[in-house]
């Protein structure tokens, strides 16, 4: 028989148990309404904590490609001797009240670990005598044993599924060390107040992170933590320009899935009457063949073309007119293809579509001829834009293309609009940290991964157009790599050419018909 007092402490821990959890390093959270949640009665949570089959948890196969991850922990560590590294993957994010986004790690994490849980910290933790030690901070996994499988909606095994767990963690990602998040924060304090163990933290993926090693910290005598921590992301970024055969396999996956969403589409061409069915239907081969799409899928219908990113995707698809539809399926390995075909919603381009289409098709085709080791990053883009200038003046949209091409003047910029390469990876603008000298005004690396992509785009109010271009855009987009003699067009199955794409349409639904 249970007494008032023990039966009112049973009531208190139903009421803590039915809380949901939340992460040891989350961001920080609004305080949540009862909402339509209940608490649970002691009598049920004493019954949902019986009678479970006992749990015989096999520890999970090692990591495909481990051993790549492990090499670049390694470069890491040799890079920052002596500092503790902190390395957060980020929490996931509040779409709408209490429901969330899809998460999807943080770049650099994932690329040291393969880890694609949330909430995870990497920290690499010096050892006497060089090196580091990995240690990987995870949610630990109770199973049945804990009343939070039933009671925790962000984190419960019945809301959720089962996450890997500590032991679980060391052994599927080949790392040194694997602890409980309980032990992070008094594992962070413990560095904050090392004066002697420099450290540096990888910035704006942990709230808690961040706020436990300050940024603007004075660590030593020579620099501001600040500065500390960029140099931490400017060598991540940096490590990723290079690419090794095991990414360029993965890149090239996305890539081929790609194609087959594309083909999804002018499958679906014919009947399909808004922007929103294409986003849909090339979604739907990224979540059945990949992670998700590996940014928002542009599908740019008639004049929407001319508008970079337009992934608002709610305009009329209309025969006679373009479709620019600018897509890349994620991998499961998380890496992205990126690439962009403008077609003839009716399958074939009109007179004056084909004549900007070719323009744009040459400039291309002269660009990847500049892509090879020793030039600079920008020459492609230099190639392509002289093309485009030269073209605009025989089309009379441009009186003269030298004088347009002048830096004081760059007067193409009115029509192309951006410049024609970004680098490509597991994100879709790779290496975002590196620094300019390095990237932008880099030179072209074997291994490097980059997109060549020109476009024209002929605004419907632009009194410096004939009438007969108005609201037409065309963009064309390839994913390439540097190789040691020249480049490679990873994305070279997908048909260029006016007459290649006419002809890729008319296959596919020749062979829908069937």
């Amino acid at each position: 028989m249970t007494t008032q007092s023990e039966a009112a402490a049973q009531n208190a821990a139903a009421e803590a148990a039915a809380q949901p959890a939340q992460p040891v390093t989350s961001e920080p959270q609004a305080a949540k309404p009862a909402g339509h949640d209940t608490v649970p009665p002691p009598a049920l949570l004493d019954f949902m904590m019986k009678r479970w089959k006992p749990a015989h948890r096999k520890l999970p196969p090692k990591l495909k490609h481990a051993d790549s991850f492990r090499a670049r922990r390694k470069a890491l560590s040799q890079r920052f001797p002596g500092e503790t590294l902190v390395i957060p993957t980020g929490h996931e994010k509040v779409r709408a009240n209490d429901t969330y986004y899809r998460f999807r790690p943080g770049t650099d994490f994932y690329y040291l670990t393969g880890n694609t849980e949330p909430d995870c910290v990497l920290v690499l933790q010096p050892k006497e005598g060089g090196g580091h030690t990995d240690i990987l901070f995870v949610e630990p996994n109770p199973g049945r044993s804990d009343a939070t499988f039933f009671t925790d909606r962000n984190k419960g095994e019945l809301w959720v599924g089962p996450r890997l767990g500590v032991k679980e963690s060391q052994t599927r990602y080949g790392v040194d060390e694997a602890r409980g998040l309980p032990e992070l924060p008094s594992y962070l304090s413990g560095l904050h107040g090392a004066v002697s163990r420099p450290s540096r933290v990888l910035r704006s993926f942990s709230a808690k992170v961040d706020d436990v090693l300050p940024a603007q910290a004075e660590r030593d005598k020579e620099l501001a933590q600040a500065e500390r921590d960029k140099e931490l992301a400017q060598f991540l970024s940096e490590m990723r320009l290079l690419k090794d055969a095991q990414e360029l396999r993965e890149l090239q996956a996305a890539i081929d899935s790609t194609q087959r969403g594309f083909e999804d589409v002018i499958r679906n061409l014919k009947s399909a009457k808004s922007e929103r069915e294409v986003e849909g239907v090339f979604n739907l081969r990224a979540r059945v063949e990949g992670n998700d799409v590996g940014y928002g899928t542009i599908a740019a219908a008639g004049s929407h073309a001319c508008v970079l990113h337009w992934t608002r995707n709610d305009g009329p698809v209309k025969k006679g007119e373009l479709l620019l539809l600018d897509a890349g399926v994620e991998a499961h390995s998380l890496y992205t293809a990126d690439i962009t075909r403008t077609l003839p919603v009716s399958g074939k381009f009109s007179k004056e579509q084909r004549e900007i289409y070719e323009l744009v098709l040459e400039a291309q085709e002269q660009a990847i001829k500049a892509v090879k080791p020793g030039n600079d990053f920008m020459e492609p883009n230099r190639v392509a834009m002289r093309v485009l200038a030269h073209g605009l003046q025989k089309l009379g949209i441009l009186p003269n293309a030298e004088e347009a091409l002048k830096d004081e003047h760059q007067f193409y910029k009115r029509y192309s609009l951006h410049n024609v390469s970004h680098m490509l990876g597991l994100d879709v603008h790779d290496c975002a940290q590196a620094r300019q000298e390095v990237y932008k005004y880099g030179k072209l690396q074997a291994g490097m991964v980059l997109t060549v992509e020109p476009g024209l785009y002929f605004q419907t109010d632009d009194l410096t157009v004939p009438a007969r271009y108005r609201g037409i855009g065309v963009r064309i987009e390839d994913d390439i790599v540097v190789t040691a003699r020249g480049c490679k067009v990873l994305s070279g199955a997908i048909p260029r050419t006016a007459k290649d794409v006419e002809a890729w349409m008319k296959r596919v639904w020749a062979k829908a018909r069937k």
